[in-house]
């Protein structure tokens, strides 16, 4: 009997010792892939490199020295691993920019910045008259014409442009089944020439896509109560930040090829799959809480400026202030001679 105990043992403990070795080379053989799944990113996903942007996208842009970024300030020097964005949202067909804004990510500190710039911002130009930063679009200026205004307004060089097309939001909000939105002043505006009926109430609302883009559009009631552009504009900010919020903490798998149809079919960007993937890699460390940071440019929307009126003049000290701390990607502060931000020419109250 003790022997056949003794043979039990033996057997059983070769079990367990065969079950380790198992266990083991199943570690060793994940360890090992991980490590080479770890290296193809690294190789395959590089950190994104920095470079001038090529301004040569329009034949106007080249006969127009006034539209070239600045070269970057000698003795100034980059972030480490901090990147800035121009996002632009096309509007419904005339030809301008409807949103503007202009985003800093600071990898290493993980933080990021987001600076709306007003659509009637006056620009210095002497391609036009007209002087409001939203024509800069059009006309056949594109991307790379607003790319380059935005810079040399700002003082700070422009690395990536992201633009989307408006019908690219309704349905992303519909995709994350809608957004909840505290609506922030009575809304009734109707437009026939523009197919716009915008009545909604103050106060919080669950908004679809096509309700989303009304409550964003929205500038002004009939009776010209509502609020301003820059008013516009913050809702704009908001309703982005929320949609936003919603879209990161999605954790359905199901819903990832909706999305990746969504940004296809809908946005415009110079960033190669490389660069969007190491992006999306580092944002998932990203506290949409406590690390993200936006601002409206201060200033007055009743300037004069060639003839037209109702233009915004940004608040030269406080522009420059908020360019130091939501976007400057340099070590040092941007300085007063590194903008360009035109005075108005007169006031119209």
């Amino acid at each position: 009997m003790a022997g056949k105990r003794v043979r039990r043992r033996t057997r059983r403990s070769g079990g367990v010792l065969r079950s380790a070795m198992v266990l083991y080379r199943f570690v060793v053989v994940l360890s090992a892939l991980i490590v080479l799944c770890y290296a193809a990113w690294r190789v395959l996903v590089p950190t994104p490199h920095v470079a001038p942007p090529d301004l040569s996208q329009t034949q106007q842009q080249e006969q127009d020295s006034s539209a070239q970024t600045p070269p970057e300030e000698e003795g100034l020097k980059r972030k480490d691993r901090c990147y800035t964005f121009l996002l632009l949202g096309t509007d419904d067909g005339n030809g301008n920019a409807d949103t503007l804004m202009v985003g800093t990510y600071d990898v290493q500190e993980q933080k990021v910045g987001v600076v709306s710039i007003p659509r009637d911002t006056i620009v210095d130009r002497d391609w036009s008259r007209y002087p409001k930063i939203n024509g800069a679009y059009g006309g056949g200026g594109g991307v790379a014409r607003v790319r380059a205004e935005v810079s040399r307004m700002l003082g700070i060089p422009i690395d990536f442009y992201i633009k989307v097309d408006i019908r690219a939001f309704v349905d992303l909000v519909n995709e994350v089944g809608g957004v909840d939105f505290d609506v922030p002043v009575d809304m009734n505006y109707d437009d026939p020439a523009q197919n716009l009926s915008i009545h909604y109430k103050k106060g919080l609302q669950h908004l679809n896509g096509r309700q989303a883009l009304e409550v964003v559009r929205f500038r002004h009631n009939n009776d010209m109560s509502g609020y301003s552009d820059v008013g516009r504009t913050q809702t704009q900010q908001k309703l982005l930040t929320a949609v936003a919020r919603k879209l990161l903490s999605w954790n359905s798998v199901t819903r990832l090829k909706a999305f990746a149809d969504i940004f296809f079919d809908y946005v415009d960007t110079d960033l190669t799959l490389s660069e969007m993937a190491w992006f999306a890699g580092q944002a998932i460390y990203l506290d949409p809480d406590t690390g993200v940071t936006t601002k409206t440019l201060a200033g007055r929307g009743d300037a004069k400026y060639n003839g037209y009126t109702w233009c915004y003049e940004l608040d030269a000290e406080q522009t420059l202030a908020d360019i130091n701390a939501i976007l400057n990607p340099y070590t040092t502060p941007v300085t007063a001679d590194m903008v360009n931000i035109p005075r108005a020419q007169g006031y119209s109250t």
